[in-house]
């Protein structure tokens, strides 16, 4: 699922906090280690480590030392937080704009999105 889309290193990162926000992957679960990334995607240890490594920086995973890394307690809550308000800014945010552009209002928009919603 590597792709050519940004650093290697951050589509690991993706990969497991995706995995993390469906929930196939609970907190206080073990994370996949670095070389079991590394031989599933055929990419280097160390560039999977090095995503691994930022989601401990960020709160994500934390280490145990000897065992590995596993999920943080809270990480999934934390991960849907950042992603509802960078879904926001980059959806919401745009769209409410041209709407303003349309003269479509707040409710008109929200009805739209229902109709739309309901045909699906």
């Amino acid at each position: 699922m590597i792709e050519d889309g940004g650093p290697i290193f951050r589509q690991v990162a993706a990969l497991v906090e995706n995995a993390i926000v469906d929930g196939s992957l609970a907190e206080e679960s073990q994370a996949p280690s670095s070389n079991e990334l590394a031989a599933f995607h055929r990419i280097n240890p160390a560039t999977a480590a090095k995503g691994l490594n930022q989601l401990v920086a960020d709160g994500v995973l934390y280490k145990r030392r000897g065992v590995g890394m596993f999920v943080a307690p809270g990480a999934r809550e934390q991960l849907l937080k950042r992603r509802r308000s960078e879904f926001a800014d980059q959806y919401v945010r745009p769209l409410m704009a041209e709407a303003r552009k349309l003269g479509i209002s707040g409710r008109e928009l929200a009805a739209m999105i229902d109709r739309w919603e309901e045909a699906r």
